[in-house]
């Protein structure tokens, strides 16, 4: 068990990797993907099944290499944010009681934006979440900074942190 700053009370934390997704309904686990950058953050949570998730996305669109959408789903915005919400559903989440938060989304290595990945990520998972009537309550999106994003399974608490800083989304 450690206790994370910013954090009332101690959990297990389960790092998520890049293009990786985790949903737990574990109420001592803490979920914590590092280095978002371009990559934007996805966490659910649905407060009264105490259900939550946190997706890792890499880049918007799978159709740019299908190949690789079926050996990872969960590097695209438009594949993984789907499975994101099927697995909450599997532990008892419902659609209508999720609590849906973004973070990440930087420009940091395209400076002139002419790929601007983290743009696309952040339309393309827009997209996808109102295609399915379902809205962002909280973001920290774009800039030049890197993040931590943190999901507290067993009260659903949000923290990015940038550097030593901390934020509650």
């Amino acid at each position: 068990m450690q206790d994370e700053p910013g954090l009332q009370r101690p959990c297990h934390q389960t790092v998520i990797g890049v293009s990786d997704m985790k949903v737990s309904a574990d109420p001592s686990e803490c979920l914590i993907t590092c280095v978002l950058g371009s990559c934007l953050g996805i966490t659910i949570y649905d407060p009264h099944a105490a259900v939550g998730g946190l997706l890792h996305i890499m880049l918007p669109d799978s159709s740019i290499n299908p190949p690789k959408k079926e050996l990872n789903p969960f590097m695209f915005a438009d594949s993984g944010i789907p499975l994101l919400f099927s697995e909450a559903y599997k532990l008892g989440a419902q659609k209508e009681r999720i609590i849906v938060k973004f973070a990440g989304c930087s420009q940091i290595s395209d400076e002139s934006g002419i790929f601007d990945i983290g743009k696309r990520n952040y339309t393309a998972a827009k997209d996808v979440l109102q295609n399915n009537n379902v809205i962002v309550q909280a973001e920290h999106c774009g800039n030049m900074i890197g993040r931590t994003l943190i999901l507290d399974i067993g009260t659903g608490t949000v923290i990015i942190k940038i550097g030593k800083e901390e934020i509650l989304l």
